[in-house]
């Protein structure tokens, strides 16, 4: 593998999630249908490229695709690395590979696209604390909720952050947890959903009243104990399963960066993904702070990250061998919640007009988060064929 001693990677891509694969596969189709031989290089800690947004589903040990199967076909090799540090001026990035070996990676074109993490919580016991993040944190979730002792708190859990991700945690427990369980939503804000506008939210109200989830607004987790949640006001609950969804934020690599950030430690880029003031860097994914349409920001989802990631790697690739380089145009926002045993919510636009509720929303959930997300496997022109930013998800196919 090339290092910084010897000739730099064309384009190297940080991050194994679906905007540092769809990078790779971008620049590789930009490279290849314009007769170049551009070298092309993924770095990511991990063999597999996590389907995050169905880790609030059970199993999560199952929602990932190995990244030999997309990068392998068409030529893009993976470096099975931890990014520690970048390096804009000399165009190099340090990282250590599982052997504990640090290597120094040179570059001439750099798509950062290292994804977000959870806000950690700051309360005491926090160590008992669940999450859905990142692939470890749900299937230890998951192996828990198999494994529940008998007693006050088994089929009692607290999900804190009423947002997207704690509305789609605390309906699928209701399935999870089984007869009798009992979902306490909590939220410091003062309105279920904060984030999603009213536009969805008596869809999701009444769902959550059929469920039967208690919702608790104005207040978060004080402190956590096995058995024991207490709540800000001085509540009491006996639960044995705490699930933190309370706000992610980019990946702390983009502070390597120069440039400048959002609220979410995103760096702010312009048309065509490139950070302004590190001409060789291009963001995608959740470390982006790119518009989507006048007066909006992308929004730190799957439904962003696979087009950022074609216009980045596209990009990268089209600077390189001086293409005119293609202004980021994603297709218009809609947004669908999963909500468990009561369906989803559909809604169009930034305003969020709900489109379709329960059952037929579900079935336009699960064929998007069962088929269309994924990427093909194996076959060279078809990755390469989706790759192209005017190409949009998959059709529905048959599951991989």
């Amino acid at each position: 593998m090339t290092d910084a001693t010897t000739d730099p990677i064309d384009v190297l891509v940080i991050g194994g999630g679906f905007a540092g694969v769809w990078s790779a596969a971008a620049a590789t189709r930009v490279s290849g249908e314009n007769g170049a031989a551009l070298s092309v290089a993924l770095v990511a800690p991990g063999d597999d490229m996590v389907i995050r947004p169905r880790l609030y589903e059970a199993d999560p040990h199952e929602m990932r695709v190995p990244l030999s199967r997309v990068l392998g076909p068409i030529g893009v090799t993976h470096v099975p690395a931890t990014v520690t540090g970048i390096d804009t001026a000399r165009r190099t990035v340090t990282a250590t590979g599982r052997d504990g070996e640090v290597r120094t990676l040179g570059y001439r074109r750099l798509v950062l696209a290292t994804g977000s993490r959870l806000r950690p919580a700051e309360i005491p016991g926090a160590e008992h604390l669940h999450n859905v993040d990142g692939l470890d944190g749900a299937v230890a979730l998951d192996r828990h909720l198999r494994d529940l002792p008998e007693g006050p708190g088994r089929r009692t859990a607290v999900v804190v952050g009423a947002g997207f991700t704690g509305l789609e945690v605390a309906t699928e427990l209701v399935t999870r947890l089984g007869e009798g369980a009992r979902i306490v939503l909590v939220e410091r804000a003062d309105a279920v959903g904060p984030d999603l506008g009213p536009g969805p939210r008596p869809a999701i109200l009444e769902a959550l009243e059929q469920l039967g989830i208690e919702v608790r607004l104005g207040q978060s987790v004080a402190s956590v104990e096995p058995g024991v949640v207490r709540l800000t006001d001085g509540t009491e609950i006996a639960a044995d399963t705490v699930v933190w969804t309370a706000g992610v934020q980019a990946s702390p690599l983009t502070g390597e960066i120069a440039g400048r950030r959002d609220r979410l430690n995103r760096l702010f880029v312009d048309e065509h993904l490139r950070v302004p003031e590190s001409a060789e860097v291009f963001a995608a994914g959740d470390t982006a702070a790119a518009t989507a349409e006048e007066g909006h920001l992308v929004l730190q989802s799957c439904q962003h990250a696979i087009p950022l990631g074609k216009y980045a790697g596209h990009n990268a690739a089209a600077d390189l061998l001086d293409l005119p380089l293609a202004s980021f145009d994603p297709a218009p926002y809609a947004t669908c919640v999963d909500l468990g045993p009561a369906g989803a919510v559909l809604t169009s636009g930034w305003e969020r007009t709900v489109v379709n509720t329960g059952d037929a929303a579900k079935q336009r959930k699960m064929t998007t988060n069962r088929e269309r997300i994924y990427p093909p496997l194996d076959d060279a022109a078809e990755i390469l064929r989706v790759a192209d930013f005017r190409v949009g998800v998959r059709p529905p196919a048959a599951r991989i």
